[in-house]
């Protein structure tokens, strides 16, 4: 017996397809009597009025058919349907079996037939059918766990950014906006999505070191002292030291620690320089000082789209990235770009030479 049925699920449905009477009774019942239901066709034209009405699992068809022949019988069960075929042949010598599989064929029998060798080959195919279920099956549930996986990160990381805007209300929804503009330089520079997605969950809590800061200093109306501006520069190793324990699928606090960082080594935390920058956080570094130049801080306003872009083409190869402006200002310049205001309107903002 084949055991593929259960109280929920019917045995299995065979379709037997030959225009010899003598063939269909005797395979017809060999397959009922191995546990499968099954269905018979004198032609290949009978087959596909059946196949469009009835779940057939696994169709078994001769090959020399008066109207259309097994082989194209194959192909279209292989275009239409889901089922598997078997292609029982006595031209041997007409066919080759790597033809016979290459036209959706799962196996390949020769006349004459022997009954036992049958149901044999049809139990191979219908566990390798059930193995297929069950590998899809896993997919779909590993897909699904993932999308969830997903959404829960997603969740977390924005309630992250939330908590860095609530101590710093005067750059709200700066995250944000620098995380749509690293995006888009990303694929206008072709990373791959993945890495884009990656480079978005950083950019959207790029200061979460913030946390660190006493909000007297963040809220500051004034000019910064030196220690005050001193206490501001290590949210990017704070930001860093509460990610770097997180298993991300990308190297979210690597990228937040080296957003500060500068081409010529000027930069902070580490004083890196050129290619031992990662490119995301190339990317996130310009994207920064270009939206915040143009947004408004306690200590000045909005200083415009003309200033964010001369800090970006005036220090372009000294302290970012010359590839990364380039397609920053394309995007901008072309109006390929826009940030999204509080209320949805599409506006132009911009980003900062001092980007704290």
């Amino acid at each position: 017996m084949i055991s593929i049925a259960t109280p929920d699920s019917p045995s299995p449905l065979v379709l037997v397809v030959d225009d010899d009477d003598d063939i269909r009774d005797i395979l017809s019942y060999g397959i009922e009597a191995s546990g499968c239901r099954c269905l018979t066709a004198e032609s290949a034209e009978a087959a596909l009025r059946i196949l469009n009405s009835d779940p057939v699992e696994v169709v078994i068809s001769d090959v020399q058919m008066k109207g259309m022949s097994g082989l194209d019988l194959c192909r279209q069960i292989k275009d239409h349907f889901d089922a598997d075929v078997i292609i029982i042949t006595g031209l041997v010598n007409n066919f080759a079996y790597e033809e016979i599989i290459a036209q959706g064929a799962s196996d390949f029998i020769e006349k004459p037939i022997r009954l036992a060798e049958i149901v044999a080959r049809l139990k191979r195919v219908l566990r390798e059918r059930q193995t297929r279920e069950k590998l899809k099956q896993t997919a779909e549930e590993l897909r699904s766990n993932a999308v969830h996986f997903q959404k829960a990160m997603e969740g977390a990381v924005q309630a992250i950014a939330l908590a860095v805007e609530m101590r710093d209300p005067y750059t709200s929804g700066h995250q944000n906006r620098v995380a749509d503009l690293a995006c888009a330089i990303g694929r206008e520079m072709g990373l791959s999505k993945d890495r884009i997605y990656g480079l978005q969950m950083a950019s959207v809590i790029h200061d979460l070191g913030k946390l660190t800061i006493p909000g007297e200093i963040l809220c500051k109306p004034g000019r910064l002292t030196g220690p005050e501006y001193a206490m501001i520069k290590t949210h990017a190793q704070s930001g860093y030291d509460i990610l770097k324990k997180i298993d991300f699928p990308w190297p979210l606090a690597d990228i937040v620690l080296q957003h500060h960082e500068r081409m010529d080594g000027s930069g902070y935390p580490n004083g890196l320089s050129g290619e031992a920058i990662m490119l995301e956080a190339r990317i996130l570094s310009v994207s920064d000082v270009f939206e915040t130049i143009g947004s408004h801080r306690p200590y000045r306003p909005s200083l415009g789209l003309k200033k964010a872009m001369g800090e970006l083409t005036g220090n372009s190869g000294t302290l970012y990235d010359p590839h990364v402006v380039s397609a920053c200002l394309d995007l901008v310049e072309g109006e390929r770009f826009h940030f999204k205001s509080a209320k949805s309107a599409s506006v132009f903002v911009t980003t900062q030479m001092q980007s704290l």
